[in-house]
Formats: C-alpha cells, sequence, structure tokens
C-alpha cells in the first residue's frame, strides 16, 4: 500500500462532516457517510492486487482515536503480508451471519410451537440470505441488508418481509452477545421504510375464498372423489380448522362415542388446547379412516408413521379447476355463518379458535361453549348438503 497522509481530520472536523461518501484520514481509514446520514468507520486496503473493504464500527458508537488506533493495528498485519480481515475475525472471535443465525434458530427451536416454523426460518436464512451467510455478522450493514431485500420485495413480499424481521432479531441477538454495536440495520420503522416502497396488503387477508352460496355443489363434487386428501379437504371444511391442525390429527384425540376431536395446544395457534365438535358427516369421514386401520394419524400419508402432505390438499383444488386456498374455506365458513344464521359472534369465532380481543369479556369467559357450537357446526354440515348415500365414498390411498 503506498504510502498516504495520516491523521487528515480532526475529531471536531469529522463530527461535523456531513456530505454523503467517503472521508479520508488516510492509511486507508474512512469515514463513510450514506444517503440517509448514517456513519461509519471503514477501513480499505489493497492486498495481492484484490481491493478489499473492513467496517471498523459505526460513526456514533466509535471515535477518530479508536478508528485510528484499529487502522493501525489492520495496516500492521497488512505489512507482515497477513490478511487484515482474517486475523481481525480471528483475534475478535466474531463469527459469521451463517453459523451465528443456524444457533440461533436452533436456541429458539424450543419456544416454537411446532418444528415447521424452526424449518421455516432456517430456510429463509438460508436460500435467500446466502450472500451475508459468510460475511462476519459485525460487518452486515445497511448496503448488505438491502442487496437481500431488494430482489425479493415486489416479486414475493410476504417472503422479503418475514426474511427481513428473521435478519432483525438474528443481527439482535448478535448485538446481545457483544458481537455488534449501533443501529440494527434491517429495523424497519425509522431506518428501511425510508429506502424500501411500503407492502402493499390485501384488503382482505390472503386467502381466496369459495363464495358460500357455492359451497353445497363444490362439496357435492368432493364428496364423489375417494382419495384420503379429499377426505382430509372435507373434513378440514366441516370443522372449520386450520389445515395443520387437521393433517397433524392423531387417533388419540379423536372420541367418536362423544362426537368430540381436542387438538392439543402444540398445534393451535394461540397455543390453547381446541374441543371441535363433530358433525355426523364429520363422524362418517373419520370412521371410515378408522376401517384403514392405520397407525398414529387419522389422515395418513403414503409411507407408514407419516401425516398427508400438507400440498396434497392444495394440489386436489388444482385438479378441481376451483381458484382457493384451502384455508380460504374458513372464510367461507364464517361468511355464511354472519349472513345465513343467527348464531352470536362470540360463537361463530370460537369455532374458528380466534382469541377474544376484548380482553375484558376473555378475562371473564370460562366455557367455550362447545354446545352451542355443536349446533353450529350441525348446521353448517347440513347447508354444505347430506351425501345422497350413508356411506362415505371409498377411500384411495393416493393423494
Amino acid at each position: 500500500m503506498a504510502a498516504r497522509t495520516l491523521n487528515k481530520l480532526t475529531a471536531v472536523q469529522a463530527a461535523k462532516l456531513t456530505a454523503p461518501g467517503r472521508h479520508s484520514d488516510g492509511g486507508g481509514l474512512y469515514l463513510f457517510i450514506d444517503d440517509a446520514k448514517r456513519r461509519r468507520w471503514i477501513f480499505m486496503y489493497t492486498r495481492r492486487g484484490k481491493r478489499a473493504e473492513l467496517g471498523l464500527g459505526g460513526g456514533r458508537d466509535m471515535s477518530l482515536a479508536a478508528a485510528r488506533t484499529e487502522a493501525a493495528a489492520l495496516r500492521a498485519i497488512l505489512a507482515a503480508d497477513g490478511d487484515p480481515k482474517a486475523e481481525r475475525d480471528k483475534l475478535k472471535g466474531v463469527p459469521n451471519f451463517g453459523d451465528f443465525a443456524d444457533a440461533y434458530v436452533e436456541a429458539m427451536t424450543p419456544s416454537w410451537r411446532n418444528p415447521k416454523h424452526a424449518a421455516q426460518w432456517k430456510m429463509t436464512l438460508t436460500k435467500y440470505a446466502a450472500s451475508l451467510r459468510h460475511r462476519p455478522i459485525d460487518e452486515i450493514g445497511t448496503h448488505e441488508i438491502l442487496g437481500v431485500l431488494e430482489p425479493l420485495w415486489k416479486r414475493t413480499p410476504e417472503t422479503a418481509e418475514r426474511l427481513r424481521g428473521r435478519i432483525e432479531n438474528v443481527l439482535s441477538a448478535a448485538k446481545a452477545k457483544g458481537y455488534r454495536s449501533g443501529e440494527n440495520p434491517a429495523l424497519w420503522r425509522g431506518h428501511l421504510d425510508q429506502l424500501l416502497p411500503k407492502r402493499q396488503r390485501l384488503s382482505r387477508g390472503h386467502h381466496a375464498a369459495l363464495p358460500y352460496t357455492a359451497a353445497p355443489t363444490f362439496m357435492e363434487d368432493l364428496r364423489g372423489r375417494s382419495a384420503t386428501a379429499a377426505r382430509a379437504l372435507e373434513f378440514t371444511i366441516l370443522t372449520a380448522a386450520r389445515s395443520g391442525e387437521v393433517l397433524g390429527a392423531r387417533w388419540n384425540e379423536i372420541d367418536l362415542q362423544n362426537r368430540l376431536w381436542t387438538v392439543p395446544a402444540v398445534r393451535m395457534k394461540a397455543g390453547r388446547e381446541h374441543r371441535v365438535p363433530l358433525s355426523p358427516r364429520a363422524t362418517e369421514i373419520v370412521e371410515a379412516m378408522e376401517e384403514l386401520d392405520t397407525e398414529g394419524f387419522v389422515f395418513p400419508g403414503s409411507k407408514p408413521g407419516t401425516p398427508l402432505s400438507s400440498m396434497a390438499m392444495a394440489m386436489l383444488l388444482r385438479r378441481m379447476n376451483v381458484d382457493v386456498t384451502v384455508h380460504g374455506f374458513r372464510s367461507t365458513f364464517r361468511d355464511w355463518a354472519s349472513e345465513e344464521t343467527s348464531f352470536p359472534h362470540e360463537v361463530c369465532e370460537i369455532a374458528l379458535a380466534h382469541t377474544i380481543a376484548n380482553k375484558a369479556e376473555a378475562a371473564y369467559r370460562r366455557g367455550d361453549l362447545f354446545e352451542k357450537r355443536r349446533k353450529l357446526m350441525d348446521a353448517w354440515s347440513s347447508f354444505c348438503g347430506a351425501p345422497r348415500t350413508p356411506k362415505v365414498v371409498p377411500i384411495r390411498r393416493t393423494a
């Protein structure tokens, strides 16, 4: 590295600088100010013909004197033909983003309700944040975050927002461990919201729903199909349950004598056990599945001991040429209950396992209105149409 004048700036001059860009202090040390006026110290050097840049710290948290001391140590490493980046990381014991993110997911998994949640975290932090994984976690700034988010922001905005939140959590944990300092570059409010367009949200949920008036015709078609996915979807619709609750249903949760399905808290979104009254038709479906003599899951997958695939019901809907989602049938049920029945609001909401928004009302409610909900679900089953024959169509073990 060619000799350069050192200590070009004074502490007062550095504090007054506001123009975006790099401001040299000499010897490869720069105060970098971005377009949003955020400041950080960087060290730039050339080693073996390759230009490199190291972040030293935030301009608010690191003084000019401290930045010069750090830069001098890096110049000494470079003079001895060492790699400043590798030596500094070894000295500081700073992990890269990928290793720290994996450790974070592993540490947090016990607090999450199901393994699928942990798998989603790991997938997004591996696939979509690939460019961050080998970077030391203390060198990740706004520029690097935008490089990950911008390609996704308009194409798959929901994925991009989830990724941003997960990166924010990982970087916050790194700060708590002492590996980072200063503001979190993945923060949305007051930071990335000034650099990325606000995400457009659907005016009514995210799941396409079937108009409730079309439900009887749809259900007649569905009842005529013999795949396990057809019975699982019909059961999902009749119980107004979430697909994950149904796919994970096990035989020890079912009480056929009392027409009751008890979903354990671990599989419920609200984290509380939920009792589901089974209509006569829903009970027939369970009895038909029981005749298959399967172990473990009520709706088994193609491999022994596994549940039906999470994609099976969605693929069935595609084959039926219906442009709706499985989750959307919960809206179908709710619209029917509001428009066609006089059941109280709270009965319909508890049938959907929704939490009571009014904290005062929630504090005084002790029961789950089970018998009233049984009448509601029986009425919903009747609206969906009774089968022409008393038996369920024989099941084929293919989705």
